[in-house]
């Protein structure tokens, strides 16, 4: 099993709200939010627990990022439960977790897998095979706002990941960099973040290593490039961002409409969407799809926004 998050700030809400759903009869749980936001950190902390130790003996956490069908995933889940290799092990994988009680399975990365159209419905169907078992609990983590289809997810749904508040981030930041800074220079540099998790904790190790000043000068012409440690999805923004842009429902006019929100930092209402007669195709088609795959948002004014590491 993956180890638990050593820094882990601002999901509290969220932990008690999966914690009392798990105590639920057959709980399903989607963890949902846009990339970076902390998905993967919450569900490994939620599989470490107490409470979630007490209640299942056994715990599974596999990531669907290499899986492109749902005989690719059936077989990953084989692989993480000791199972011989095979030509589909669809149906032994489910028949061993039938076998074993008080079982969390937990899915991650699972939009990889299910994002393209000519892999959803199968994996729908394994989805929906898996939940067939009254005793497995099932969790996944997904990037965007959609739950998958064929699954009765408990009650209440969790809302998809937000930015950590402001004093979250700061701890973060803090707990990360080896330097005390002052308030308003962490408030500074936390500004480019929008309070995104993984932008929070890139930047931090980015300060912590050449320093805020280096940092703030190299901003206005590095952007997101500056926010890299890696080359895979949680260690390096640009690779983040671009893999929620390669979702087929992106068009072409909705990255036009990332990119004009990428610019606004209030935003744009439903009204200012039709009044300012963008030179954009099929407006609410591209609002739609960028919500739907987190890439924007609606604010407490239900003003379409983007982040601002986009």
């Amino acid at each position: 099993l993956p180890s638990k998050p050593k820094i882990f700030y601002g999901r509290q809400s969220e932990v008690e709200t999966i914690m009392k759903i798990l105590n639920q009869e057959s709980p399903r749980i989607a963890i949902l939010g846009g990339g970076g936001m902390g998905k993967t950190s919450l569900a490994k902390v939620i599989l470490h627990y107490p409470q979630t130790l007490e209640k299942f003996q056994h715990r599974f956490f596999v990531s669907a990022e290499a899986a492109t069908t749902s005989i690719e995933l059936a077989a990953l889940i084989g692989l993480h439960v000791g199972l011989n290799p095979g030509t589909d092990l669809t149906r032994p994988v489910v028949q061993y977790l039938s076998q074993k009680s008080s079982c969390l399975l937990i899915l991650d990365n699972l939009e990889t897998v299910w994002e393209p159209m000519q892999s959803r419905g199968g994996i729908e169907e394994f989805l929906s095979l898996l939940t067939e078992e009254k005793h497995l609990a099932l969790s996944i983590t997904m990037r965007g706002a959609e739950r998958p289809g064929k699954v009765h997810w408990t009650h209440p749904f969790l809302l998809p990941l937000q930015p950590l508040s402001a004093e979250a981030a700061q701890q973060t930041f803090m707990d990360i960099t080896d330097n005390a800074y002052k308030q308003g220079d962490m408030e500074k540099i936390l500004q480019f973040t929008d309070n995104m998790p993984l932008a929070v904790n890139l930047i931090a190790h980015l300060a912590d290593y050449v320093g805020l000043s280096n940092v703030l000068a190299r901003w206005q012409t590095e952007r997101t490039s500056l926010l890299a440690l890696g080359y895979d999805r949680k260690s390096n923004m640009d690779v983040s961002i671009s893999l929620s842009l390669s979702s087929p429902r992106i068009t072409s006019e909705s990255k036009e409409l990332l990119s004009l929100l990428s610019i606004l930092p209030d935003g744009l209402s439903d009204g200012e969407l039709v009044q300012y007669k963008l030179p954009i195709r099929n407006i609410p088609s591209c609002k739609t799809a960028l919500l739907a795959t987190s890439l924007a948002y609606q604010d407490g004014n239900r003003r379409l926004r983007s982040l601002m590491p986009m």
